[in-house]
C-alpha cells in the first residue's frame, strides 16, 4: 500500500513537470522565441516640414519659385523682386505666432499659395499676407485661419486679385480687418472674396480702387477714413453690421455697389460724413436699419450728387444729420421702407435738392402720361416727430399707440407737420416713348 501510493505522487508530479514545460514553449513560442523581449508600440514621430524661407533665399533677383504640391512651414519673408507661384497646390503653415508671409521689396508676385496659421496679436497685426513696396502683385491665394487678411503697408501701383480670406472664428469685435490699406495708394482690389473678417478698412488711402469684391460676415463692410479720391464699384456686401463707412474723404464713387442686411453697430448701408464732392450712383441698399445716413458738416463744403439709386425695406430710408449741404438727390428708388426720411433736428437735410425721384408713398397721378406726377412729393414729419426729436422714445417707434397717433395726425392735424423735402417733379414710371 504504501509503494503504491508512493508511484500515484510520482506520476502526478511528472504531470505537473509536464504541463508547466508545455505551457512555458507556448509562451516562447507566442513571444517570438525563449528569451525573446516583447517590444511596446511607439507612435511614429511626425516629419518636419520642408522650411519655406531657404528656398526663397536660395532664388536670384527677378527669379521665379515654382512650388511643387505639399506643406511648407512658415512664416518667410520676402526682400527682393521675385516671383512666389504655388499653383494652386502648395500651403504655407504659420507658426501661430506672427505673420505667415511678408513681403518687403518691389517687383514682387505672390500667385496661387494657401496661407494659414496667423498669430492673434492684433499689436502686431498678425497677418496672412503683409505686402510694402511698389507694382506688386498678390492674385488667387487662398488664406484662412488668420487674424488679419491682407494687410498693405505703404503699398502703391500694385494689385490684389482674385484672392479667398477666411478669417479665424472670433466675435467680429475681436477679429482683424480681412483686407487693410494703411497709407497705400494707386492700387486695385478686385474680385476678392472675404468672409468672416471685421472690416474692409483704408486709412490715408487715397487714389484705390475697388471693384467686384464679396464681403460677408463682419463689422462694416467697407471703412475708409482719410482716404480721398476712392472708387468702389460693383462690390457685394451683406451680413455685416455697417455697409459703407466713408469719413473726411472727399472726391468718392460709390458706384453699383449692393449693400444688404446690415443691421447692428449702426447698421446703415452707406454712411457718408465730411466727404464732399462725390458721387453716390447706382447701388442697391437693402434690408438695413438705414440705407443711407448723411452727416453734413456746419460749413457745408462742396456737393453731393446721389442718383440712380435703390433704397428698399430698410428701417429709415434716409437719415440726416446736420444742417448744412446742398447735395442733389435724383433718379432714386425709395420702396417698402418702413419710414422714408428721418433727421436729426428740424432743418436738418433742409437745403438739399430734390428731382425725379421714384417714391412708393407718393399719392399724385400722372394725367399727362410723361413719366413725372402732376404735383409735387412733400414728406412730411407727423407724430414721427417724437421719436425723432425724442431718441429715448424710438423703442415706441411703428408701436400702436405711436402709430395711431400719426393717423390721427394725418385725418385731421391739430399740429402743423414739418416738411422735409419736396420733390417738384417726382418720376412715376418711364415714358410710353421709351418703354417701347
Amino acid at each position: 500500500m504504501r509503494r503504491a501510493g508512493a508511484t500515484r505522487v510520482g506520476r502526478i508530479g511528472a504531470l505537473l513537470i509536464a504541463a508547466v514545460a508545455l505551457a512555458g514553449g507556448m509562451l516562447a513560442l507566442l513571444s517570438g522565441g525563449a528569451g525573446a523581449p516583447v517590444a511596446a508600440a511607439v507612435p511614429a514621430r511626425p516629419q518636419p516640414l520642408p522650411l519655406l524661407q531657404p528656398l526663397i533665399d536660395a532664388v536670384p533677383s527677378g527669379g521665379t519659385l515654382r512650388l511643387p504640391a505639399g506643406r511648407y512651414q512658415g512664416p518667410a519673408q520676402i526682400t527682393r523682386p521675385m516671383v512666389l507661384d504655388g499653383g494652386g497646390a502648395a500651403t504655407i503653415e504659420g507658426d501661430g505666432r506672427s505673420t505667415v508671409l511678408v513681403v518687403q521689396a518691389d517687383g514682387v508676385t505672390v500667385r496661387g499659395l494657401h496661407l494659414r496659421g496667423s498669430g492673434d496679436s492684433q499689436d502686431r497685426v498678425d497677418a496672412g499676407l503683409e505686402l510694402s513696396g511698389a507694382d506688386l502683385l498678390a492674385e488667387d491665394n487662398t488664406l484662412e485661419d488668420v487674424l488679419f487678411g491682407l494687410h498693405l503697408k505703404g503699398v502703391s501701383r500694385s494689385l490684389v486679385r482674385g484672392n479667398r480670406v477666411t478669417g479665424k472664428p472670433l466675435t467680429p469685435g475681436m477679429r482683424g480687418d480681412a483686407l487693410r490699406l494703411w497709407n497705400s495708394r494707386h492700387n486695385r482690389v478686385e474680385d476678392n472674396r472675404f468672409e468672416r473678417g471685421r472690416d474692409l478698412t483704408l486709412i490715408n488711402s487715397p487714389d484705390n480702387q475697388l471693384r467686384r469684391n464679396h464681403f460677408t460676415d463682419g463689422r462694416y463692410g467697407l471703412h475708409a477714413v482719410f482716404s480721398p479720391r476712392l472708387l468702389a464699384e460693383g462690390n457685394r456686401l451683406s451680413h455685416t453690421g455697417t455697409g459703407i463707412v466713408v469719413l473726411y474723404s472727399p472726391a468718392l464713387t460709390l458706384r453699383g455697389n449692393q449693400i444688404a442686411h446690415a443691421l447692428t453697430d449702426g447698421g446703415a448701408g452707406i454712411v457718408l460724413k465730411d466727404s464732399h464732392d462725390s458721387l453716390i450712383e447706382g447701388n442697391e441698399v437693402l434690408h438695413c436699419a438705414v440705407g443711407f445716413k448723411l452727416d453734413t458738416g456746419v460749413e457745408g463744403r462742396g456737393h453731393l450728387q446721389v442718383r440712380g439709386n435703390h433704397f428698399a425695406h430698410n428701417i429709415i430710408g434716409m437719415f440726416f444729420y446736420g444742417e448744412a449741404g446742398q447735395d442733389h438727390f435724383s433718379g432714386s428708388r425709395y420702396t417698402n421702407n418702413l419710414t422714408t426720411v428721418a433727421v436729426s433736428a428740424p432743418g436738418a437735410g433742409a437745403s438739399h435738392q430734390w428731382s425725379g425721384n421714384d417714391w412708393d408713398e407718393y399719392l399724385g397721378f400722372d394725367r399727362d402720361h410723361d413719366g413725372r406726377g402732376d404735383t409735387p412729393h412733400d414728406v412730411l414729419l407727423f407724430a414721427d416727430r417724437i421719436w425723432m426729436e425724442t431718441p429715448l422714445a424710438t423703442f415706441f417707434r411703428a408701436s400702436p399707440a405711436l402709430e395711431l397717433l400719426d393717423f390721427l395726425e394725418r385725418l385731421a392735424p391739430f399740429t402743423s407737420p414739418y416738411r422735409v423735402l419736396r420733390d417738384p417733379s417726382p418720376r412715376m414710371a418711364a415714358p410710353a416713348s421709351s418703354a417701347s
